[in-house]
């Protein structure tokens, strides 16, 4: 073989590797969503869309999402589009319904056609979609080819392109900026996981260099089901000792009733109360047993700002739920019966009050809650998935004000038996998280 042509093959074998993106070797961690070649691995308008020499390309448009799911991610890809065009990039969004809302969408458009020059701000290229507008004036040229990566990292949304970030987005702080009527409009905000997908209007858009890089955080310790017999983790103390009622006191009344009582009506309040917890409330191996009459069981000791773990089992039909400072309440319930799922702070009004999955064990197994209440602000994960997610927790018993700053944790019951136990808990300090 001549010179000229090892020269030429070598060349062709570069263009070849940097058309297809095939390994990325230089971006450890990243694998490539898209062989080069056809459709494999994507799912939906696939009649909407080709594939050839590399490049994805839009036909007629359509959703085409890829099969799998992702939760944290950076996505690297290259793009380019005629003049006037549009289409979209959807992330953490369902296969079915509206990806701008169920899921979210970021705008993939030609920002300098005349025909979109009176858009809403957050209509143009790079934009959550109605939510967050995006920097302009950093795409190139119809027909050039762009490169863009999007970062999804728990709620912060981070868009670059061609090297300026675009978009640097906290996605609690839009919600709490927007309120409830913002996260009616779009609850895919809310979403941890989905498809990615090419959201086509027509338009040749073309893609290549498709890769993922996932970033989903392992679980945190004690997120898992073993039983860890009633010793906490490294920072956590016990509230149940695994072997009788030290610790905790039965219900009087309600914060608000408990507040206006005397000390002398609160401690003779207090003493019947304990005499019915001991009728009620039992322990055997290692769990607290409820029998299915009586009230709450309440720590002995307020609480402020925390998180917290707690294991619980119920019957068929069961009905309970966890009282965090005294008010309700993180939902448990029997998911047969609520498909909805357990962990929801069930008496909000007018914030979200239902979990996002349903994460719930079948009845009979135990399931485990962790809980963090920082200020007003509920988290809960169950079975280590994420069912609420920086939610204010309202204050059901004086819905004008904030929830009680202090106030005792309770285990609520609606009549069924129940079961308790690897009960922790740690106190966070004022700027700890």
């Amino acid at each position: 073989m001549n010179k000229p042509a090892v020269v030429a093959v070598v060349v062709m074998l570069s263009i070849t590797a940097g058309v297809f993106g095939a390994d990325q070797a230089d971006e450890k961690g990243f694998v490539s969503l898209f062989n080069g070649k056809d459709l494999t691995g994507w799912v939906g308008s696939t009649d909407g869309y080709g594939a050839a020499d590399g490049v994805m390309f839009c036909k007629k448009g359509g959703n085409l999402y890829t099969e799998k799911e992702y939760g944290d991610f950076i996505l690297r890809f290259d793009f380019k589009f005629p003049p006037g065009a549009n289409n979209g990039l959807g992330i953490r969004a369902p296969l079915k319904g509206n990806a701008a809302y169920k899921g979210m969408e970021l705008q993939i458009l030609d920002n300098t056609a005349a025909r979109y020059a009176k858009l809403k701000p957050y209509q143009y290229h790079g934009s959550i979609y109605g939510v967050v507008p995006a920097k302009r004036g950093f795409l190139k040229k119809p027909g050039e080819w762009n490169t863009q990566e999007v970062r999804a990292i728990g709620p912060k949304i981070t868009v670059i392109l061609n090297g300026t970030t675009i978009v640097d987005a906290d996605l609690d702080k839009v919600l709490e900026k927007g309120g409830p009527k913002l996260l009616k409009g779009h609850p895919g905000l809310k979403n941890k996981k989905g498809h990615i997908g090419w959201l086509g209007h027509g338009a040749r858009v073309e893609f290549r260099k498709i890769r993922i890089k996932t970033m989903d955080a392992p679980a945190k310790p004690c997120c898992g089901l073993e039983d860890t017999k009633n010793t906490p983790p490294k920072g956590f103390v016990a509230l149940f000792n695994g072997k009788d009622l030290t610790g905790w006191k039965g219900l009087v009344a309600n914060p608000k009733k408990r507040a206006a009582m005397s000390a002398e009506q609160l401690a003779g309040a207090q003493k019947k109360a304990d005499a019915s917890m001991v009728k009620s409330w039992t322990v055997q191996d290692g769990a607290l047993i409820f029998s299915g009459k009586g009230q709450s069981l309440c720590t002995a000791k307020d609480y402020g700002d925390f998180e917290m773990y707690v294991d619980w089992k119920i019957k068929k039909n069961g009905d309970s739920g966890i009282y965090l400072r005294g008010s309700p309440q993180v939902q448990i319930w029997d998911p047969a019966k609520w498909p909805v799922g357990s962990g929801g702070l069930y008496n909000n009004k007018k914030n979200p009050s239902k979990p996002l999955v349903c994460a719930d064990n079948p009845i009979g197994q135990w399931n485990r809650f962790r809980i963090k209440m920082i200020g007003e602000k509920v988290w809960v994960w169950l079975n280590g998935k994420l069912v609420v997610d920086n939610t204010t927790l309202e204050n059901y018993w004086d819905r004008k004000n904030p929830i009680y700053p202090t106030g005792q944790i309770e285990l609520q019951n609606h009549g069924n038996t129940l079961w308790f136990k690897n009960i922790y808990i740690r106190e966070i300090k004022k700027g700890e998280k």
